[in-house]
């Protein structure tokens, strides 16, 4: 029924998939997975080929519970539809699976790059600590110092203050 949805809408590129494996070789653009009853392996099956190919997925099932709801999502389940399957809705279906999936892709980009970001400020600030610290300066003068090194080197201040925390490091308290 998903195969004729599919091509009903005009999608013809199907491959079907009596077992999950070979999937990584085919490349989909989306994964759609119809289940009577999802059983954790499956689940857990689900969120390893989610995270290997980055893709979509949608999962149709007869029956579940609040835990299976859960644990779906939790594996990186882009659109779970209980006992919805009928070939004009899989579609819509699609369509959400994939707009869900590259929401969720982009949340955990911007999450990434606010770590990044984070870590790059923490390293940053432990730099400046220490210029302080061996040259009895204020902060504004430290970072200064770290900006200029950064200019002058053509490189990002964040590459000069990691560099400036291992030397001093290396060093230690020996001035």
């Amino acid at each position: 029924m998903i195969a004729e949805g599919l091509r009903e809408a005009g999608l013809n590129d199907v491959h079907i998939l009596v077992e999950r494996t070979g999937l990584a070789a085919i490349a989909p653009d989306v994964v759609l997975i119809n289940l009577e009853n999802p059983r954790r392996d499956v689940l857990e099956e689900s969120f390893a080929l989610s995270r290997a190919l980055s893709r979509p997925i949608a999962m149709f099932v007869d029956q579940t519970d609040d835990r299976t709801i859960s644990e779906a999502v939790d594996a990186g389940i882009s659109a779970y539809v209980v006992d919805g399957m009928r070939k004009e809705r899989i579609k819509p279906i699609l369509e959400l699976a994939i707009r869900r999936f590259h929401a969720f892709a982009k949340l955990q980009d911007e999450l990434a790059d606010a770590k990044s970001a984070l870590a790059e400020r923490k390293t940053i600030d432990k730099a400046k600590m220490l210029l302080m610290k061996r040259r009895k300066i204020d902060e504004a003068t430290a970072y200064a110092l770290l900006r200029k090194q950064a200019m002058d080197s053509g490189r990002r201040i964040i590459d000069v203050a990691d560099a400036f925390i291992s030397v001093e490091a290396l060093l230690g308290d020996q001035t």
